[in-house]
């Protein structure tokens, strides 16, 4: 038995440490000023073997794109790339054609940081700017100043890095006073192939979530939310980038391969505390604590904590969300009346551009995701009725 051709060709490997944790995340990290390089990497190719004896893939595993996320990657000691493309190889193996995206903080992402990771093979940075506001690093718990995004993208292009991806927060709170359009702006300057952009949100497991529950502090209104959306749509378009993904914009050609997998349902495996995978159609995720994580593999144990079946009616929904959130869209070929009746609806209110053959939701929809996922996803019932 072979991995086969339906075995995943992407993979997520998750780094859990972080100096400390911002205001806004709830990330499966821990905090700690020295990330316990060797530690990792023996847990995550442990697991890496654990996976492929579970899942009888005898052969290593073809892939197109790596990503390996956080926490703060590029906390981890000289040669961890290296040395985790190595110790992975009998079990998974990427060419340099391959994306290989390495998330990086600012302030951690040094010229011998960049260096020793292009020698190894990445090929794709992902840099935690945020914003370039100095009270809204402060408040965010951002360890670099409004400097640290521009030296960090130097040491990038000085180790040969083109491919550079730069992270941003909209909807922030108002009482901060950060100038969303400057962030733009700033962000503009440094010339990145790639932007993604994040809507804050108060998670409950978040720092930030408890403030806001407890009154102390208030986020954006949902009128400033959606006008900071529109204004990055608009400036980022006009620079040229590609609005691809309802929170991505890349330059021609420079789209995120390695998230394209999660937005069209291909399978991908998943390896580090937290880190989900899907293999379908079954979907799972492991323990969120480092040492809970690197127990389970010292024992020989699955770090899995807990997994599901996608059903019919979550596998629906799913395909309506995932084909909404792309410029791709939504096809109609086969769609019942319902579906076209709402599609029509949708662009006489803006929220859809006129291509009779497919749904593709423009910026103001895009706002409206999940709501509008969810009418699809019901409208799509009646073809299915009719199927079965």
């Amino acid at each position: 038995m072979s991995s086969g051709p339906s075995a995943p060709r992407a993979l997520y490997v998750h780094v859990p440490f972080c100096v400390r944790r911002c205001s806004y995340c709830d990330f499966a990290v821990q905090a700690t000023r020295e990330a316990p390089t060797a530690e990792w990497l023996d847990a995550v190719v442990g697991e890496m073997r654990l996976l492929a004896d579970e899942r009888g893939w005898t052969e290593p595993l073809a892939l197109d794109t790596v990503y390996v996320g956080g926490g703060t990657p590029s906390l981890l000691a000289p040669g961890a790339m290296a040395e985790l493309r190595e110790r992975l190889a009998p079990f998974a193996a990427w060419s340099d054609a391959a994306e290989w995206t390495c998330e990086a903080n600012p302030e951690s992402f040094t010229a011998s940081t960049a260096a020793d990771w292009r020698a190894a093979g990445v090929n794709r940075i992902s840099l935690g700017a945020q914003t370039f506001h100095e009270p809204a690093l402060r408040w965010m718990g951002r360890l670099h100043g409004v400097d640290g995004p521009r030296r960090a993208m130097d040491a990038a292009r000085e180790a040969g890095f083109g491919n550079v991806s730069v992270d941003l927060i909209f909807g922030l709170p108002q009482r901060l006073g950060r100038d969303w359009g400057a962030d733009l702006h700033h962000a503009l300057t440094l010339e990145p192939a790639h932007v993604s952009l994040y809507g804050l949100t108060a998670e409950a497991a978040a720092p930030l979530g408890r403030w806001v529950l407890e009154g102390r502090e208030t986020l954006a209104e949902d009128d400033l939310y959606a006008d900071e959306y529109l204004l990055a749509h608009r400036h980022l378009t006009a620079a040229g980038f590609r609005h691809y993904e309802v929170s991505n914009f890349g330059l021609p050609g420079r789209e995120s391969r390695h998230n394209g997998v999660y937005w069209t349902g291909a399978p991908y495996a998943a390896l580090g505390p937290g880190a989900h995978a899907f293999y379908p159609p079954l979907r799972r995720w492991n323990v969120r604590g480092w040492d809970d994580y690197r127990v389970s593999i010292a024992a020989c144990r699955s770090p899995t904590d807990d997994e599901e079946t996608v059903d019919d009616e979550t596998r629906a929904l799913e395909a309506a969300w995932l084909g909404l959130r792309t410029d791709t869209g939504y096809p109609l070929a086969d769609a019942c009346n319902a579906e076209l009746r709402l599609a029509d609806a949708w662009r006489a209110r803006g929220l859809a551009y006129a291509d009779p053959d497919v749904v593709r939701l423009t910026a103001e929809g895009w706002l409206l995701l999940d709501r509008l996922a969810v009418e699809l996803a019901e409208a799509a019932e009646g073809r299915a009725a009719l199927a079965g």
